[in-house]
Order: structure tokens, then sequence, then C-alpha cells
């Protein structure tokens, strides 16, 4: 893998600990592949100004439910709540998904938001990486 940008706030405070892991998968399906997503998705589009990551990660969610995308829904579940989002505010924005994008998309969206945090419950030392 080549070197990425430097300073990749917004995909640090995304990713955390499962960095490494999430380029790896990627760059196992194609390095290029990798290297656009990290390249241009986080640290070009997600470090422009005009919303904070906290919104980016909303939005991100949103989208992501809209498409299906359950992997990369959890990803970003995960990442809403480390840029600042709280439970509360995630499932708001899951739910405001419902009159446009229908109950069965929102429900499966709320089923990665009961996985992801069954997976965090197992791993209390995880949730400790990013101070309150």
């Amino acid at each position: 893998m080549e070197d990425s940008p430097a300073d990749p706030r917004a995909r640090a405070a995304i990713f955390g600990g499962q960095e490494d892991r999430i380029l790896q998968r990627l760059a196992a399906l194609d390095p290029d592949l990798m290297a656009y997503i990290r390249d241009f998705a986080y640290d070009t589009v997600y470090e422009r100004p005009g919303l904070d990551l906290k919104t980016k990660e909303l939005l991100a969610c949103a989208l992501l439910t809209s498409l299906g995308s359950p992997s990369e829904l959890q990803t970003h579940l995960r990442g809403a709540l480390r840029a600042g989002a709280s439970e509360q505010e995630v499932r708001e924005t899951l739910l405001f998904c419902v009159p446009y994008l229908g109950f069965p998309r929102v429900v499966a969206a709320f089923g990665q938001l009961a996985e992801l945090q069954a997976k965090q419950a197992k791993r209390p030392e995880k949730r400790t990486e990013q101070p309150e």
C-alpha cells in the first residue's frame, strides 16, 4: 500500500483502531480501490470544510441505509458515534429515513446498529479509545 496523504484526521476519527483492518480488507479486494476510497473519499471529501464530522457521518448513515449496504453502514454507525453523535442522534437519523426509504431499509439499519452495540458490549475495553 502506498503512503496516504498527510493528516487524515477524519479517517482516523471515524475508523479509530479499526483503520488498518478496514484498509487491509479493501486492499485485498483491490489495492487501487482501497487507495481511491482512502485518498478521495476520506482524505479529500471528508476533509472539506462546511459540515462537521458528526454531521457528515450521520449523512453517511442515511445514505448507506438507502443503499442497503450493511457492512459499510455498520462502519459509519460506529464512525458517527466516534465523531460525537449520541445514540439518540443516530436513532433519529435512521428514523428520519422511514418516509423516504421505507420500513424494510430502516429495520435493517437498526439491525446493524444492534449488532454494533452487541459487539461493543462484548469489548468494553475498546470503547475507551476515545474519551467522552
